[in-house]
């Protein structure tokens, strides 16, 4: 999945599958401030002591047949990797997730190398942003484990950003990369997640590839893909998104660190992250809309009002039945192709366009209205101190006359000092 030229630019077009095409020029690293999610909500604390349920006698032979597969695990095709990860309960537990999730995206044992120190890449020009966000992610971290390992924890995760964009230096960083890294890092160890994490920002498929671009409209496009997988699903819950103008912003963190900034539940979070990093590019998506659907029933009882509709949709429960949903995205993808959709998204961006359009134009005829009102009144107290005399006057003299008076009081103003001292040369001064 990854190219032979690191180097190669990456510019601002992503298809479906998360191939962006090269920029003609190179460009420095910069923080797009449309990508900080952290502006949205910060992330709650995120819970770890919860196990799968391993009494569940489907999960028992499924762990068994993992177990025999990792004893020969060069023997194991990827379509039963995959079928591991996919499948109910996905991978289980972590001690099955470290060695089947490089796996996943074809990293090889000479690949995880091990990673340089700290002081060796803080000169670079991110590694200040990249320490803030890795401060900001300890709510993310098992709770209760001694200070000295979570310090080294925060280093490997610093490390381990800094290295993948100083491979790729074409790639943005943006703020909620450090989710997705921490996650891999926590599972994977920092050898291992390294080249896991490049397969992830770069390449053909690589599914953060479209969130490393110079703008966010790549990222844009492709979660607008949710919207007419609603409208296919369930109308009436499309109309009313629709209608309140909530847009998708509410899912972005969702897409950008596939759940991993929004969820309370490791569990959660590592078992979506199973299913991600064998399925297409554009499936989180996918597992926002059947997210919305499974919410069908408090999004149509909640108020047509955009404010009240964000807030509820971006506040994801507890208890969401993450394999359910996950079955549900799943025959959305197969009944919803993204190629069939291209269109419904073209037409559902144009008439965003459209509409921000109508509203810029709305918005500048009631600025001028306002200032139109306003120069009214001035001109109207204006007029009830003009001598009659001069009302009497023709109305291009009469404005000639009010314009000089408006801007002789103005100048006095500014100027008290030329009429105090020609006051005084006159002798009028007491």
């Amino acid at each position: 999945m990854e190219s032979n030229n690191p180097d190669a630019d990456v510019g601002d077009k992503c298809n479906l599958n998360g191939d962006c095409s090269p920029a003609v020029i190179k460009q420095p690293f910069d923080l797009n401030n449309a990508k900080n999610i952290d502006d949205i909500f910060e992330p709650s604390e995120l819970k770890f002591d919860e196990e799968p349920d391993y009494e569940d006698p489907d999960i028992k032979e499924k762990k068994k047949e993992i177990e025999k597969c990792l004893e020969n695990p060069d023997f194991v095709n990827l379509e039963q990797w995959q079928s591991f990860a996919k499948g109910k309960g996905g991978l289980i537990s972590d001690d099955y997730r470290r060695k089947i999730w490089p796996l996943l995206v074809g990293v090889t044992q000479a690949e995880m190398t091990e990673p340089p120190s700290l002081d060796e890449l803080s000169t670079h020009i991110e590694y200040n942003q990249v320490v803030l966000d890795v401060n900001r992610s300890l709510k993310r971290f098992p709770p209760g484990i001694p200070y000295e390992q979570r310090v080294a924890l925060q280093d490997q995760l610093t490390v381990l950003i800094l290295r993948v964009i100083m491979k790729y230096p074409h790639l943005k960083y943006y703020q909620g990369y450090h989710d997705v890294a921490i996650t891999l890092l926590l599972v994977c160890g920092d050898r291992a997640s390294f080249p896991l994490l490049c397969r992830l920002s770069y390449g053909p498929s690589a599914p953060l590839a479209p969130f490393m671009q110079t703008t966010m409209q790549p990222t844009q496009h492709l979660l607008n893909y949710m919207l007419p997988v609603l409208y296919r699903a369930d109308r009436a819950v499309a109309e009313c998104l629709y209608k309140a103008q909530v847009g998708t912003m509410f899912a972005l963190p969702w897409y950008l660190t596939w759940f991993g900034h929004s969820l309370n539940k490791y569990t959660d979070v590592v078992r979506l992250y199973d299913y991600f990093l064998c399925a297409p590019p554009l499936f989180p998506v996918y597992v926002t809309a059947a997210i919305v659907l499974h919410r069908a029933h408090d999004v149509l009882d909640c108020e047509c009002d955009m404010a009240m509709l964000h807030c509820l949709l971006s506040r994801l429960p507890d208890d969401l039945p993450f394999e359910d949903i996950l079955v549900t995205a799943k025959i959305l993808y197969e009944e919803n192709d993204p190629f069939d959709l291209e269109a419904e998204v073209e037409a559902l961006e144009m008439r965003e366009e459209e509409q921000r359009r109508l509203d810029e134009e709305r918005l500048k005829r009631r600025q001028a209205a306002t200032r139109a009102r306003a120069a009214g009144g001035l001109a109207s107290r204006l007029a009830r101190y003009m001598p009659a005399a001069l009302r009497r006057l023709p109305l291009s003299r009469r404005a000639v006359l009010a314009t000089a008076t408006v801007l002789l009081g103005v100048y006095v103003y500014y100027r008290p000092d030329l009429l105090f001292n020609r006051r005084r040369e006159n002798g009028l001064e007491l």
